[in-house]
């Protein structure tokens, strides 16, 4: 039976160390989904030490920068449990890449919902535990310019949108988590 779990937290927070103990805990055979595309060599040292964190042999690997919904259908038997990672930056992809539509700003979020939702709709289809790796960057000062704005706005509905159809949410802090959804407020009508 799938489960489907996002982990978010601030820069360094620990949210992707979380996430690999968490799906290593489930399954002795795990998937990573990675999303990100290397352009420079600081993205590319960046990828390094994920990879070198992952380096015990426990690890099917999936590049997936655009169209996840292909890895999930691609993942194998043995695997119990898949870590992606991460949304924020296979969110940037969609909506900066080069698949990303022209438009005004909302006819671009719709479309990048809709490759979310796909891909939501793939990782529950899986029947595997799925672990969502997101940044939340929303909690500092609104910038000063339209495009950065923009991120972080479908940045903050993307992960909404995503939690909501995730039964466990974890906010990671100074290396902690914590399980958001079970402490949440729920008005009585949502109960």
């Amino acid at each position: 039976m799938s489960r489907l779990v996002l982990v978010t937290g601030g820069s360094r927070s620990g949210k992707s160390e979380f996430a690999e103990k968490y799906v290593l805990h489930y399954s002795p055979k795990c998937a990573y989904i990675a999303t990100a595309e290397i352009f420079d060599d600081e993205m590319a040292e960046r990828v390094r030490l994920h990879q070198e964190r992952r380096a015990n042999g426990r690890w099917i690997n999936f590049e997936a920068p655009y169209e996840a919904e292909k890895a999930f259908e691609q993942l194998p038997e043995e695997v119990d449990a898949v870590l992606f990672d991460c949304l924020t930056m296979y969110m940037t992809n969609l909506f900066y890449g080069k698949t990303a539509i022209e438009g005004d700003f909302l006819t671009r979020c719709q479309a990048v919902y809709e490759h979310i939702d796909r891909m939501l709709e793939a990782a529950r289809k899986s029947g595997k535990i799925v672990v969502f790796v997101s940044n939340e960057v929303g909690s500092g000062i609104v910038p000063d310019n339209l495009m950065a704005r923009e991120y972080r706005d479908l940045s903050g509905w993307v992960n909404q949108r995503v939690a909501a159809a995730c039964d466990q949410v974890f906010l990671t802090v100074c290396g902690h988590a914590v399980d958001v959804k079970k402490l949440a407020f729920r008005f009585e009508e949502e109960e």
